[in-house]
């Protein structure tokens, strides 16, 4: 066990005041950056305030809850502290999520309302039509966002497609919508909770169904001032941090975004990522802090776009969502070097669970294979799997952590909860992580692998047995399996092993019609990226599909 000695104070505010307090102090000081159309402080807590008696007028109160199923835009930011600003619940969903998916979200948190672009509006009106209780729409568009040299090529382009939209009587613009939000309307008095669910974000489980993990105000300030605590610079307000990870994601959301506009920097929001626009933002936008999963930072090693470019402005390089391979670290702390920058990627181990990071690599202490220290106040410890007793210093064992970000539970999930959640005997709520790992005499944590069947596709988790799921409910299948192969870019990639039943010709155009219909079940990030037709798949003893002797035909397949 280790823990550090230094201790933080976490003001009893929620979200919002956190926001609000740089409004006072730095009102004209930029909040986020969108494609070069810039929003203070100032203004950003007014637009919040607005959206917030919208949500009043129109009936949304404390406990409320309402879907944010958006990329990293203004209208997604604005709604979200909105919520926080009359003690609503915002439940944070992909907007690349399947029909069946947006279904469940909206069901299982009985969501009142829910935000998209009008990109996604059609799939979200579709997933409606199994969702019980009545939800309203609430419909943004990007190009009223943009700065105007932008707006016009990007409706030209884009946006056209989908002025027809909304056109249902549940669904309204959302620049109608918050301009309902009158100065005459009432805002509640602010509600600092601890105990209360504020942020809803969604992890999958070792049998693939969603689970809704409860955040509270208190655990996303703490995450994102602890954070703060370990950037190793003096002052953040005023610096920039390239936004790319999305708002639905914990590390997005808790780093990317809370951690950057509680303490008065500013957003460069990224709305969607290909490595081509996320080099010309860190070429042309000079951030000051870039954090990302290991795929992001590897991509930009083989772009031809640096060569010349100085990373001098770069004071923080953070990555997370999947393990940094040594080498690669070495490989990007070179490409540092080479660019000028003085910096080092350091990596960070979190899970959703505790927000996101809790655990990172010291400002400038490095540890080959380790993942780094706790966070202050943030306690590591490694027990033997299934128990609390405690591993000595070298040995393995599954991961557990204690501190102020570790949610409050999984919302109506209380079996999964008290596997998760154990008070152990000193009194304390200790989150078993599932991974196993060990620690060294000076608190360095070493990652080992995962106890839990998952894989990571470009930072993104992936529960195999959601999609073998999807795949099995196709009439032409007799049964799957999916395991994720190595891949230089992604990490995995996804591959399905598929038997057919008897008489089903397994040619290109079953391969499609599978395809076709899991798209409905399964978010676009995790659909396979390779399936192949088999006989019959290995069993182990016990008679379960072998999944690992499959992992290990795939990647020796590789090599051949």
């Amino acid at each position: 066990m280790y823990e550090r000695k230094e201790k933080l104070e976490y003001p009893k505010l929620t979200m919002f005041q956190m926001v609000e307090r740089n409004a006072v102090v730095r009102p004209t000081a930029p909040a986020m950056d969108f494609y070069g159309r810039v929003t203070d402080y100032a203004t950003f807590i007014a637009k919040i305030e607005q959206a917030s008696r919208a949500f009043v007028k129109q009936g949304i109160g404390k406990k409320d809850v309402v879907t944010i199923c958006m990329p990293n835009t203004p209208q997604a930011l604005v709604c979200f502290y909105a919520l926080s600003r009359i003690g609503a619940v915002a439940n944070m969903i992909h907007p690349l999520s399947a029909r069946d998916e947006i279904t469940f979200y909206l069901s299982f948190s009985k969501s009142k309302m829910i935000l998209t672009t009008d990109m996604f509006y059609e799939k979200v009106e579709e997933a409606l039509l199994k969702v019980p209780q009545p939800v309203t729409v609430l419909v943004a568009r990007m190009q009223d966002e943009l700065p105007v040299l932008l707006k016009l090529p990007f409706v030209a382009k884009e946006g056209r497609k989908y002025l027809k939209y909304p056109n249902t009587e549940h669904a309204v613009l959302w620049t109608k919508f918050v301009k309902s939000g009158t100065p005459e309307v009432e805002l509640p008095e602010h509600d600092y909770d601890p105990a209360r669910t504020s942020v809803i974000l969604y992890s999958g489980g070792t049998t693939g169904e969603p689970k809704g993990i409860c955040l509270s105000e208190a655990n996303m300030n703490a995450c994102s001032m602890q954070a703060r605590n370990e950037l190793g610079v003096d002052q953040v307000d005023g610096k920039t941090v390239l936004s790319c990870m999305p708002c639905f994601h914990g590390f997005g959301l808790g780093i990317n975004i809370h951690l950057v506009l509680i303490h008065g920097a500013c957003c460069l929001l990224m709305p969607a990522f290909n490595i081509k626009s996320y080099a010309n933002m860190l070429i042309k936008k000079k951030p000051n802090f870039i954090a990302g999963v290991p795929t992001i930072f590897e991509a930009l090693l083989h772009l031809p776009d640096f060569e010349g470019v100085k990373l001098d402005f770069l004071l923080g390089m953070f990555c997370g969502g999947d393990s940094l391979p040594v080498e690669l670290k070495k490989r990007i702390d070179e490409f540092l070097k080479e660019h000028g920058a003085t910096i080092q990627v350091r990596e960070g181990y979190g899970l959703t669970e505790c927000v996101t990071a809790s655990c990172l690599t010291p400002l400038d202490t490095y540890k080959e294979g380790s993942i780094g220290v706790a966070f202050a106040d943030t306690t590591y410890c490694v027990v033997a799997p299934g128990t609390d007793e405690v591993m000595p210093a070298g040995q393995q064992g599954e991961i557990i952590l204690k501190g102020p970000s570790v949610m409050l539970g999984y919302l109506d999930n209380p079996e999964a909860t008290a596997e998760t959640l154990k008070v152990l005997p000193d009194g304390d709520t200790w989150l078993y992580t599932g991974d196993a790992g060990y620690m060294d005499e000076e608190g360095f944590v070493y990652f080992s692998h995962r106890m839990k069947r998952m894989i990571i596709t470009n930072g993104y988790n992936v529960y195999p047995t959601q999609i073998e799921k999807a795949i099995d409910s196709c009439d032409e299948v007799s049964y799957s399996c999916v395991i994720g192969v190595s891949d230089p870019r992604r990490m995995h990639r996804v591959k399905a092993y598929v038997v057919l039943r008897d008489g089903v010709t397994g040619d290109e155009a079953c391969k499609a019609r599978i395809m076709e219909k899991i798209k409905l079940q399964v978010p676009a990030y995790a659909l396979p990226k390779e399936m192949e037709f088999e006989e019959a798949l290995p069993r182990t003893l016990v008679g379960k599909i072998d999944y690992r002797a499959l992992e290990r035909k795939a990647e020796e397949e590789k090599h051949v």
